[in-house]
């Protein structure tokens, strides 16, 4: 395994949890299930646990975009939504010398939702931590300058301990950090948004949240195509039903099912959806769950029934503190 991504915030938008009464359903649920599948014993409470899914039984997270993948020999950090106050947590609780970094810390874009976590992020805050932004837009320092300031953050970024650089990617342009090869490609969004193709040791793991996957054939695509191609893993903005990208067009996200047939004529190896809807509850996100196995087997069955040779895709909805190895 060369590539271990960690997800710390797959919400969109906004953070968001589910509401007490929403808890009460599904804990209702839950125990519904317990009793409809014969159990009556305390003893098989574990059992019945386990066969469950973790985002079945307890959801799909409230922490907006953050995501760690580490190499053998370094971590990067994808945006700093809610979620990265976690991963602060855990580093700030490792072994000694963990939390001094350095620390490469990936923007996209600089949307709420993908910057409302940096000024938790404990490490700046301390002496002799080196920490590295990277982003394709040219404003970044000045974007990330303005998420610590009066009066929406009590210190300001002239105060921060940490020693802070910023390097402006160059777009389609690779860099290198130690063993992993970053390369950032065009989204589809309202405002300028990068995902990154990451390589390392010959496993690819390609991120492409915000996208709205309105540019779909290679055609169209063009040179942003090779965030596409030869990827093991795909990480692919959800957020809506496919019924409704009618409906939010220009809105900059997508659906389960463009990523899907993204995935099937590139080869992708395995796809996660992500971005949830900040309204959607766990059984909204399990149904989008169940329309996106449908549609892939309708494309599986169409395929078979015309001859054609389409390859299968693993895939999943992703949850707050998912790992996933390539």
């Amino acid at each position: 395994m060369s590539l271990t991504m960690k997800y710390w915030g797959v919400r969109g938008s906004l953070p968001s949890s589910p509401s007490p009464s929403d808890w009460t359903n599904h804990i209702e649920g839950l125990l519904r299930g317990f009793f409809n599948a014969g159990h009556r014993e305390s003893a098989a409470v574990s059992k019945y646990i386990d066969s469950l899914g973790a985002s079945h039984l307890g959801g799909y997270g409230a922490a907006t975009t953050c995501v760690e993948v580490k190499s053998p020999k370094n971590r990067l950090i994808i945006d700093g939504g809610s979620g990265i106050r976690s991963l602060s947590e855990q580093i700030m609780s490792g072994k000694a010398g963990a939390s001094k970094g350095p620390f490469h810390i990936f923007m996209t874009h600089f949307h709420w939702d993908h910057v409302i976590g940096l000024p938790f992020f404990t490490p700046h805050f301390v002496p002799g931590v080196q920490i590295h932004y990277y982003a394709v837009q040219e404003e970044m320092e000045k974007l990330i300058r303005g998420v610590f300031m009066k009066p929406y953050f009590p210190v300001p970024f002239e105060s921060l301990a940490a020693k802070i650089h910023f390097h402006v990617l160059q777009p389609r342009q690779a860099i290198e950090i130690d063993d992993m090869t970053v390369t950032p490609y065009k989204l589809d969004h309202p405002d300028p948004c990068w995902g990154f193709r990451i390589e390392s040791n010959g496993k690819v793991y390609s991120h492409c949240v915000d996208t709205e996957g309105t540019r779909v054939s290679r055609e169209e695509l063009g040179p942003d195509l090779p965030l596409y191609q030869g990827v093991d893993l795909m990480y692919y903005d959800a957020q809506y039903t496919f019924p409704e990208l009618a409906e939010k067009a220009n809105w900059g996200h997508s659906a389960a099912q463009v990523g899907l047939d993204i995935a099937f004529r590139e080869g992708i190896k395995q796809v996660l959806f992500a971005h949830h809807d900040p309204g959607a509850t766990i059984q909204q996100v399990q149904e989008l769950k169940r329309q996106t196995l449908e549609y892939y087997d309708w494309r599986l069955n169409t395929a078979k029934e015309n001859s054609e040779t389409l390859s299968a895709v693993q895939w999943d909805f992703a949850y707050e503190g998912l790992t996933v190895k390539i």
